[in-house]
C-alpha cells in the first residue's frame, strides 16, 4: 500500500468531525460484539436450562412432586418459572373454581403472562443490535459526505485538479463508510440469528404451556371425580 494511502495516516489527518464519527463507529462496533457474545451465552443457557427441565418433567414423576421440587428455588427462569407460577395458580383456584372452564382459563392467562415476561427478559437489549445495524451505515455515510465535501473544497482552493490531490481526501472519507459497514454487518446478521433462535425458544415454551394446560385439565377432572367419590362414601357411611 502506498504511503499516501496509509489508513492510520488518513484517519489522523481527517477533519475533527470525521474523526469523531470514526470514534463513534469504533465504539458501536465494540458494543455490537459485546452484545453478540452476551446474547449467544444467554440464549444457549436458556435453551440448556429448558432442556434440563423438560427431561425432568417427562421423567414420569407426578406433577405435584415436580412442583414441590422447584417451588423453593429462588432463581427460577424459563420453563421452571412458567411451570411453577402456572401450577401455583392452579392449586390456588382449584378449590374456589368448581367450573373447570373458568379454572383452566385463569391458568392459561397466568401461563401467557409469565411466558411473555420470560420472553421479554430473554430479548432484553436485543433491540440495541438492531439499532446498531440500521444506524451505523448512515453514521458512516455522514462522515463520508463530510469528508468528500472537505476534499472538494480543498481542491477548489488549490486551483489545480488531479487524481493525486483528490484521492487522499476521498479515501479518508470512504474509511468512515467502511467502518460503518464493519459495525453494521455483524450486528444485522447477529440480530437475525438471535431473533430466529428466540422465536424458536418461544414456540417451544408455548407448546409446553399448551401441554401443561391439558395435563391440568385432566388433573382437575380427577380431583373432581375423587372429591365426589369421597363425598358419596361419607354419605353412605352416615
Amino acid at each position: 500500500m502506498p504511503e499516501s494511502l496509509n489508513i492510520i495516516e488518513l484517519i489522523s489527518s481527517a477533519s475533527l468531525l470525521v474523526q469523531v464519527i470514526m470514534g463513534i463507529l469504533f465504539f458501536t462496533s465494540i458494543l455490537a460484539w459485546v452484545l453478540i457474545f452476551r446474547f449467544s451465552a444467554k440464549l444457549n443457557a436458556a435453551k440448556n436450562r429448558d432442556n434440563q427441565f423438560l427431561d425432568w418433567f417427562y421423567s414420569g414423576d407426578d406433577i405435584q412432586e415436580l412442583y414441590d421440587g422447584i417451588k423453593g428455588l429462588r432463581n427460577r427462569q424459563g420453563l421452571e418459572a412458567i411451570f411453577a407460577n402456572g401450577y401455583s395458580e392452579y392449586q390456588q383456584f382449584l378449590p374456589a373454581k368448581p367450573d373447570k372452564s373458568h379454572l383452566i382459563e385463569a391458568v392459561e392467562k397466568n401461563l401467557r403472562v409469565n411466558l411473555g415476561r420470560q420472553q421479554q427478559a430473554l430479548e432484553s437489549g436485543l433491540s440495541a443490535l438492531a439499532s446498531i445495524g440500521s444506524v451505523s451505515p448512515y453514521i458512516g455515510l455522514l462522515g463520508t459526505v463530510w469528508g468528500i465535501m472537505n476534499a472538494f473544497l480543498g481542491l477548489s482552493q488549490a486551483g489545480q485538479a488531479n487524481i493525486a490531490s483528490v484521492a487522499p481526501g476521498i479515501a479518508e472519507a470512504l474509511i468512515a463508510t467502511a467502518m460503518g459497514l464493519f459495525a453494521a454487518i455483524p450486528a444485522v446478521l447477529a440480530y437475525n440469528h438471535f431473533s430466529a433462535k428466540s422465536a424458536n425458544l418461544y414456540d417451544e415454551r408455548t407448546l409446553f404451556c399448551d401441554e401443561l394446560t391439558g395435563l391440568l385439565l385432566q388433573d382437575s377432572h380427577y380431583q373432581k371425580h375423587h372429591t365426589s367419590q369421597n363425598s358419596n362414601e361419607d354419605i353412605i357411611l352416615d
